[in-house]
């Protein structure tokens, strides 16, 4: 069985009854991409985090994010070792290559910022000396809906390094049965082994760079991302969105067996890329219905 194809049945072990969201979530991965999981509390983010780590192999750190965690909690800071006379550091939680930020948005903006260098530049500068990150380097957050109490919005800024943003919902009444009459889902995480082997997603990644665009792919590519930015240019698709999408599409197609990208792989991740990076008139609410409509207004050269 090819190796993706073992990752994804794994996945669907664990959760039920949603493959779409769980291919879109492989699909990031793949394209070296960050995650942001949007959903009510209950339906299975964390879980979902967990899973796709251990799947794939992965070293995993969990960051609870609450209003008094502070920047460095995250980083990790300098400490005078007596001995050494010197400053030494010592790494925070964010030093993995699965970063889960729960609950992102219930920290205050500046906590939230402590993410961003790292985010785009698999970095952290401390006291002004910049420490690498390990490789991979993935960042999974979960955040609750932003009406609900004790949460902070997301800066645009923060929203456009995430590659794609997804949400699982309640699973239909048969999924939720199994999931009754199941172990719980505690006790399939820890015995949960590797679909991957060493270096294996490693390799997958590389493919994946090596999937075929054509010209008139990215003219598709090109009259999206015009098309958002016709209402406004605060409003439109930041070139950073434009090869995300790109990166996401030629995964998608990897996962489906081609060499090529086709209009197909660029429609069925698209809305996932740009749902969280298009703002509503009042920029609180998810931009997915304008995301679904630019892909079914953009003509396919």
């Amino acid at each position: 069985m090819p190796p993706l194809q073992r990752a994804l049945d794994q996945l669907q072990q664990v959760i039920l009854g949603k493959p779409e969201p769980l291919r879109l979530a492989l699909c990031c991965l793949l394209a070296r991409g960050h995650l942001l999981i949007e959903d009510i509390p209950g339906v299975g983010k964390t879980t979902l985090a967990n899973a796709l780590a251990r799947t794939l192999g992965l070293q995993l750190r969990r960051v609870q994010f609450t209003s008094d965690l502070l920047p460095a909690d995250i980083t990790g800071n300098s400490i005078f070792d007596r001995e050494q006379s010197r400053f030494v550091f010592h790494p925070g939680p964010i030093f993995a290559q699965v970063v889960l930020a729960d609950e992102l948005n219930r920290a205050s903006p500046k906590t939230q910022s402590a993410l961003l260098e790292a985010m785009e530049e698999r970095q952290v500068t401390v006291d002004g000396h910049s420490h690498p990150l390990p490789t991979p380097f993935f960042v999974i957050a979960t955040q609750n809906p932003t009406q609900q109490v004790g949460t902070f919005p997301l800066p645009e800024s923060q929203l456009d390094r995430f590659l794609m943003r997804i949400d699982l919902g309640h699973p239909d009444r048969e999924a939720e049965r199994a999931m009754l009459a199941g172990p719980e889902r505690r006790a399939l995480l820890a015995g949960l082994p590797a679909a991957l082997a060493e270096g294996e997603l490693a390799t997958l990644q590389r493919q994946v760079e090596a999937v075929y665009v054509s010209d008139a792919l990215r003219t598709y590519l090109l009259d999206l991302l015009g098309r958002s930015r016709a209402a406004g240019a605060s409003n439109g698709l930041s070139p950073r969105a434009g090869l995300g999408l790109q990166h996401a599409a030629r995964a998608w197609a990897l996962m489906a067996g081609r060499e090529a990208v086709l209009p197909e792989d660029v429609q069925a991740v698209a809305p996932s890329v740009m749902r969280h990076r298009l703002r509503t008139a009042d920029r609180t609410g998810d931009g997915l219905a304008q995301a679904i409509a630019l892909v079914r207004g953009t003509p396919i050269p």
